[in-house]
């Protein structure tokens, strides 16, 4: 497949901050890749080093074939930063038509709004918007250019569950189309609902990159669920909550644990093994990270 964007063993650093540290990474066309990593892992530096928005310390970065610096390659792209300032006084349809103008190939504008479900909006200036809307506009903004290759850093913020899954339909709609994505999000269900592969980042490094299946089979993390008034120690438990009358347990060796349940004694009913989520595999891999580091 075709690598749209890459980088090899790029550095960041911010003074004495290291953000990444030797980072390698290919983003293939077709691919809708969810970046995951907790505050401060490196996910926005390594969009802004894709968009030339900042350059590596060290290392490269290409993008669609040439440089993240010039300006002619960066029109095969769209972007949606974390945070957006559009000008208050203009028109939702007068935006899209300005950002538009930029791009030799254009989403004509009634379906660009429609794909987000803005079009009820086209005449609202968007000093009148809510925060979500603003949002939602914000990412449409992205698609505005035909572009090959769309990076969106956490494209959902703020959004109510409706107008979550509403944009989620757009980016689906871009991705079936051929198009390539590249997001990041604290939404873990979002990452699993949308992304076919999925690049876990902590402390400046890649600490797990390979489809969702695969992410929760390399941590190797079951949850384990039962219905019990008190529980004895148990060994190689990673994590435990108590909901709704029921434990639940997070290990890394189901068999060893109910194995010992069993000899302690301790009453219990309706056991369940399960593999992971998302978010319990992420939790292990960047727990496990910040131990060794």
């Amino acid at each position: 497949m075709t690598v749209l964007a890459r980088t090899i063993e790029a550095t960041r650093r911010y003074g004495d901050v290291l953000a990444l540290d030797r980072v390698s990474l290919d983003i293939r066309a077709g691919e809708l890749v969810g970046l995951l990593g907790p505050n401060g892992a490196g996910k926005s530096t390594l969009i802004n080093l894709f968009v030339g928005l900042r350059r590596p310390t060290s290392g490269t970065v290409e993008l669609l074939g040439g440089s993240p610096g010039d300006p002619v390659t960066r029109r095969g792209i769209g972007v949606t930063p974390q945070e957006t300032g559009l000008p208050e006084s203009l028109r939702v349809g007068e935006i899209v038509d300005f950002i538009s103008a930029h791009f030799p190939k254009k989403v004509e504008k009634g379906e660009l709004l429609a794909r987000f479900g803005l079009s009820d909006l086209i005449k609202r200036q968007i000093g009148g918007l809510s925060g979500g809307q603003k949002r939602r506009l914000a990412v449409a903004l992205a698609f505005a250019g035909e572009p090959k290759l769309v990076f969106l850093d956490e494209p959902t913020t703020g959004l109510d569950v409706e107008a979550r899954r509403a944009l989620w339909d757009g980016v689906r709609a871009f991705h079936e189309d051929g198009g390539t994505v590249l997001l990041t999000s604290h939404y873990l269900e979002e990452i699993e609902a949308l992304a076919e592969r999925v690049v876990v980042v902590g402390r400046g490094r890649v600490l797990a990159d390979d489809t969702v299946r695969a992410v929760r089979d390399i941590v190797g993390v079951r949850r384990v669920s039962l219905s019990a008034a008190d529980l004895p120690d148990l060994p190689g438990v990673i994590g435990s909550e108590r909901e709704d009358g029921r434990v639940h347990l997070l290990t890394t060796d189901p068999d060893r644990l109910v194995v010992e349940l069993v000899r302690s004694g301790a009453p219990f009913s309706g056991l369940e093994i399960r593999p992971s989520t998302l978010e319990e595999a992420f939790l292990t891999i960047t727990s496990k990270e910040s131990a060794h580091a």
